[in-house]
């Protein structure tokens, strides 16, 4: 029997206490009756139980109707718990910041192939930035007899997993519910095993809905565990702290990195005995101290020129799993032959495939190191002798001053001084930002852009991370860019629903800006008007209202903020907001322009 349709929010609140801890608000199913009657999608819903995946972000759809109703009813909506999200990006997009934040994996489930053709975009995300994300998804009935006229025809495809296989670690489409336990036992092991990346499951309609009579014995997961870290074999582990002892002028890259607190520590502990000054990647999470004397230069995209001198000097170079080796030493050595000798720390070289050129280039190596960076740190910092420090490092430049008007410079300054003494996570900086505006002392100070370059996951990557961090006293902030919220602003309102607290600050310079630089450029290239570069760019006439959009979305909205005396009160206002719990979307309009340069 259906029970009556719940409360709204608004008559079954949820107090401020239950706000702030761990769990989110969760929509109560009335409770079923336990008839012994079993179907195929229950058995896929036990077995994310068993996988213990703690939420599974969807937008629904009648190919999956089976597994929502185990979902709700079987399970109780409970472990995992739904996470309704507008748009199918948007589910992956939280899946995927979920994992940023933890190193687990979550899940996203998409509608047949038309919900599917929706997610691509964070699916390539998620693979770039090799993050562990659950994909499910579901195709009309197998059996062409079984399909309804019309819909269930366009609902189903020959080869589903097709669509998305070239950026995935691995797909299937499981028969029964025996294969289906086998399939997500294997997907989750694959997903999470380094190098992490997306999986995806696709589950037939006629399977999900069929009676099945007693459930399969589940498996106990415990048993099909994730393979534990590789470790490098000795000797490797011998010739390289021989190189780094040895080294007059050594330079750390760290790259990626897990979130580990234990990890973190043992990379400053590595930098510390070495004495070696340490570059950062701001296109990737927090992985040294950006404030540590050995921290050398400002996070960047690319490299400073200081960071360029640092690296084309250098003797020995340790590479932990830094992002484009092969670009970086391009870019400090130019045409010359990189004379130093150089040791890398990753298994990336498993995820290498031929559709995209997620590889990058191909470094020179002298010392090759497969394994992740939290296996080999360890013992490097164990095998290493110290050393005394070699030339002082580059004195970092002085910042811009701030300018009267809303800047970037404006916005970091204002966040240093709002933040200060404050924990927080930046789920994303906007593009043009200055790596020296915020410094990054703690793991999950900074957890990375989205790994493929694309506009529009800012806002659901920034749900996702509030949604790991929630209870914490950790205080997501996700600073993007106004071309990035609009094409993904609709994840507020999960966040609103779910009372996800996170705040969202949106530079917004009513532009697609760095294509203007691109076209600037291209016009002074041709001897043509540069004063051309803003057409067919510039998101204006009619204005936007970008906090109108939070409001109606059930978020606090803040701005336009246009005026500097406004930005610093703005932003205190919505970490107040975001501490009672709430979701806070302030506007910025900032200058055009970038205060760093690729």
């Amino acid at each position: 029997m259906r029970g009556a349709r719940p409360p709204t929010s608004k008559e079954n609140p949820v107090n401020a206490d239950e706000r702030m801890t761990g769990s989110i608000v969760r929509d109560t199913p009335v409770a079923a009756a336990q008839t012994g009657e079993y179907w195929g999608s229950d058995a896929i819903a036990a077995m994310l139980r068993e996988l213990e995946v703690p939420y599974l972000a969807l937008v629904p759809g009648s190919s999956y109707r089976g597994l929502h109703d185990s979902i709700v009813n079987y399970l109780g909506n409970r472990n995992p718990q739904m996470v309704l999200a507008i748009h199918e990006e948007s589910a992956v997009a939280i899946a995927h910041g979920y994992a940023k934040v933890t190193d687990r994996m979550m899940a996203a489930a998409v509608h047949a192939n038309i919900g599917l053709l929706r997610a691509p975009m964070a699916i390539y995300n998620a693979w770039c930035d090799r993050a562990p994300v659950l994909i499910l998804g579901a195709t009309g009935p197998w059996d062409a007899m079984k399909r309804r006229p019309w819909i269930d025809w366009i609902h189903t495809s020959a080869d589903q997993g097709g669509l998305i296989r070239n950026f995935t670690k691995w797909d299937n489409q499981p028969g029964s519910p025996e294969a289906v336990m086998d399939a997500l036992l294997r997907a989750a092991q694959i997903a999470q095993t380094a190098p992490r990346g997306p999986v995806y499951v696709n589950f037939e309609v006629a399977m999900q809905e069929e009676k099945i009579g007693a459930l399969p014995p589940l498996p106990d997961a415990a048993r099909y565990p994730v393979p534990p870290a590789a470790r490098p074999a000795a000797e490797l582990v011998a010739a390289a702290a021989k190189l780094l002892s040895g080294a007059k002028h050594p330079v750390i890259l760290a790259g990626r990195c897990s979130r580990s607190l234990d990890g973190w520590k043992a990379r400053v502990a590595l930098a510390e005995k070495l004495n070696a000054p340490v570059l950062t990647n701001i296109k990737l999470a927090a992985a040294f101290p950006t404030d540590h004397r050995l921290h050398a230069a400002p996070p960047g995209a690319s490299l400073t020129p200081e960071a360029r001198a640092l690296v084309a000097a250098s003797d020995v170079i340790l590479a932990l799993d830094w992002l484009d080796l092969a670009g970086t030493l391009k870019q400090a050595c130019e045409a010359k032959p990189v004379a130093a000798k150089v040791i890398q720390v990753s298994c990336d070289a498993h995820s290498h495939r031929g559709w995209s050129m997620d590889h990058q280039g191909l470094p020179p190596v002298d010392l090759y190191l497969l394994c992740e960076t939290d296996a080999a740190v360890p013992l490097l910092l164990g095998a290493t002798d110290a050393r005394r420090a070699s030339a002082a490092l580059p004195e970092a430049p002085p910042l811009p001053p701030v300018p009267d008007a809303v800047s970037l410079r404006g916005v970091g300054a204002a966040l240093e001084d709002a933040t200060r003494g404050i924990d927080v996570c930046y789920t994303r900086l906007p593009l043009g930002w200055n790596g020296a505006y915020a410094q990054f002392r703690h793991p999950l100070d900074y957890i990375g852009h989205d790994g493929g370059a694309g506009v529009g996951s800012g806002p659901g990557m920034t749900i996702g991370a509030g949604l790991a961090l929630k209870g914490s006293g950790r205080i997501p902030i996700g600073l993007l860019g106004d071309g990035d919220f609009l094409m993904g602003n609709t994840a507020i309102w999960t966040a609103a629903h779910y009372q996800i607290p996170c705040l969202m600050i949106v530079c917004n310079n009513r532009s697609f800006y760095n294509d203007e630089r691109h076209q600037g450029r291209m016009a002074v290239h041709r001897g043509r008007p540069e004063e051309n570069r803003w057409i067919g760019l510039q998101i204006g006439d009619p204005d936007i209202d970008i906090a109108g959009m939070a409001r109606v979305q059930g978020a606090l909205g803040i701005g336009p903020v246009a005026q500097l005396a406004e930005l610093r009160p703005a932003i205190e206002r919505g970490i107040e907001a975001v501490r009672s719990g709430q979701v806070c979307v302030i506007d910025a309009r900032v200058l055009p322009g970038y205060d760093r340069e690729d």
